[in-house]
């Protein structure tokens, strides 16, 4: 993740630390850190005091992590983020920073995250948590009135995506912070990018759960929304992969620039390596030469049946393996 926040900051400033900032409050939460350490974070990050009233109660942090405790200037929260229960900001006296509205965002669904984990019933996100046991999970199902028998998907969307008219939470996964929704009707078709699990019976959640974050992760400008159930059998494949043990194919596509794997990709779509040529707008001798090259290269002909399997395999897992970034867009 740092070598990304480097290799991002030396082509787009802005979006390098805008990485930086999700990836320092995915941190946090994924630690267990509580309210006073989101400020403190918040606090950091800006240089600016940092501030929550939650149920009431208001704490606030200043740039250098100390607690305030003087009354604060209501004039002066810009940015802020509001919920039924919570409300938190940063403090300036001049204009905001370019980087106030991202802090108090990624602030913002901490603090929601905290919340859900406070309520009673548990929160939503223990009816998809497979290291809860089943019983606890149709426990909380049933204080939702839900039967453990009833179909449910779940979606996956950007932390930050609106909610949608339905139980919900933020989760942390392998990711970073993602949010989970519970689908009793089949009807959700929110704006992309979203994963829709597949269905399952309400006590089978988890599974869901898991199908969504690999649809979304599958998601790009072209293709907004994937349904897990379209994957067939690469949703098992998907599932028995470790993103932090990439395969030597894996690696294999990694490491190509750009154009070469626009190349690649032509050639294992095309119907021959003459039409392949056409469409890449190159010689018919130009790209029978850069197929040998790329076969030598990655082990195997991408042109045969079993090396289009391994193509497209080590395709599909290549998106699994990916550093999360505020904006997919391949």
């Amino acid at each position: 993740m740092h070598q990304l926040v480097g290799h991002l900051n030396s082509l787009d400033p802005a979006a390098g630390e805008a990485l930086r900032i999700v990836s320092y409050f995915d941190v946090l939460i994924a630690r267990g850190a509580g309210l006073d350490g989101l400020l403190r974070g918040a606090a950091v990050l800006s240089g600016a005091a940092a501030g929550a009233e939650v149920r009431g109660r208001v704490t606030r942090r200043d740039p250098d992590g100390h607690p305030l405790t003087d009354s604060p200037d209501t004039s002066r929260r810009s940015p802020r983020r509001s919920h039924a229960d919570w409300t938190v900001w940063l403090e300036r006296e001049d204009p905001p920073e370019p980087n106030d509205e991202m802090i108090v965002e990624r602030l913002a669904l901490g603090v929601e995250l905290l919340q859900a984990r406070r309520r009673p019933e548990g929160g939503f996100d223990g009816i998809i948590d497979p290291a809860l046991p089943i019983a606890e999970r149709v426990a909380l199902l049933a204080k939702r009135h839900i039967d453990p028998a009833t179909p449910v998907r779940i979606l996956a969307t950007a932390a930050e995506a609106a909610q949608m008219d339905a139980p919900s939470a933020i989760v942390p996964t392998r990711y970073g912070l993602l949010r989970a929704t519970l689908d009793l009707t089949g009807k959700f078709h929110p704006p992309g990018p979203v994963g829709f699990g597949i269905r399952v019976r309400a006590d089978r959640a988890p599974e869901s759960w898991d199908a969504a974050i690999i649809a979304l992760r599958l998601t790009d400008a072209s293709t907004p929304s994937v349904d897990a159930t379209d994957l067939g059998a690469m949703l098992l494949l998907a599932q028995a992969y470790d993103p932090q043990a990439p395969h030597e194919d894996v690696r294999a596509l990694a490491g190509l620039d750009q154009r070469t794997a626009d190349i690649l990709r032509t050639l294992v779509e095309a119907d021959s390596i003459r039409s392949a040529a056409a469409e890449l707008g190159m010689h018919h001798s130009t790209v029978q030469a850069r197929l040998e090259a790329l076969s030598r290269a990655l082990g195997y002909d991408p042109r045969t049946n079993v090396g289009k399997m391994r193509y497209i395999a080590a395709a599909l897992l290549l998106r699994l393996t990916d550093p999360v970034t505020p904006a997919r867009t391949r």
